[in-house]
């Protein structure tokens, strides 16, 4: 379930390159990108430093947690978790070098960062990536009952999955309740439909940490533990409450 990703392969640091991109590609936009990612906190994002959270995968035959430490400004990941043997991984590096990194850190460990950070924070990436973004007005919810402002994020080329398709399905608040996701490339297409709930703050960057609905017509329950923020100047983590 990996998407496109601006920070992917650039040199520079992640917040930089976001403050650098955003503002042409936010002309392009419809006025609810903007308003999703304010209420996710958009407007206080760079006074982060570091964001920690484990993602979970909980699927018939399948079941995973990976623990990501994020340092913003360097750009510099933390992983904690297990191998495809099942053998315990725990590695650091940073983005912009991922070209020096082993193999196992190149093709399994970001690629997994990427799909789990895309989870986490994807209401601010509607407003921060090189996607096209078009409000389609109300329609029903795909999976409850009822239904809601559908946005919908397409993702051109880049990244690890190229072609991905984000459907988002906004209530009033600006907050996220239900999604569609499409997998583009090459790869086997992938259907995920799930519900955001949840809801938690870490200072004012908020958070969906549940997930339930189906993979491809089975059964999926996606959630994080252990979030939390550290701001700019602070050593102290904020947990997400």
């Amino acid at each position: 379930m990996t998407s496109s990703n601006c920070l992917r392969n650039t040199g520079l640091p992640a917040i930089a390159m976001l403050l650098l991109a955003v503002t042409s590609w936010a002309q392009q936009k419809p006025p609810i990108a903007e308003k999703i990612a304010k209420t996710y906190g958009l407007d206080s994002f760079g006074q982060v430093d570091a964001i920690r959270y484990t993602f979970n995968i909980d699927i018939p035959g399948k079941k995973l947690a990976r623990t990501w430490t994020w340092e913003l400004k360097a750009d510099r990941v933390t992983f904690e978790g297990k191998d495809k043997a099942d053998n315990p991984v725990k590695v650091t590096y940073v983005r912009s070098q991922l070209s020096s990194q082993p193999d196992n850190v190149k093709n399994e460990v970001d690629p997994g960062f990427v799909n789990d950070q895309y989870w986490l924070l994807f209401p601010l990436h509607v407003y921060w990536d090189n996607a096209d973004v078009q409000d389609k007005g109300m329609h029903k919810l795909p999976a409850g009952k009822g239904s809601a402002k559908q946005v919908v994020v397409k993702y051109a080329g880049g990244g690890y999955t190229p072609g991905d398709t984000w459907e988002l399905f906004v209530g009033p608040d600006y907050r996220v309740k239900e999604m569609a996701y499409h997998r583009g490339g090459s790869v086997k297409p992938s259907l995920v439909i799930a519900t955001w709930a949840g809801y938690k703050k870490a200072g004012s960057l908020l958070f969906s940490t549940e997930h339930r609905g189906t993979a491809d017509g089975k059964p999926a329950h996606i959630f994080f533990s252990d979030v939390a923020v550290k701001l700019a100047g602070s050593d102290t983590w904020i947990n997400a409450q």
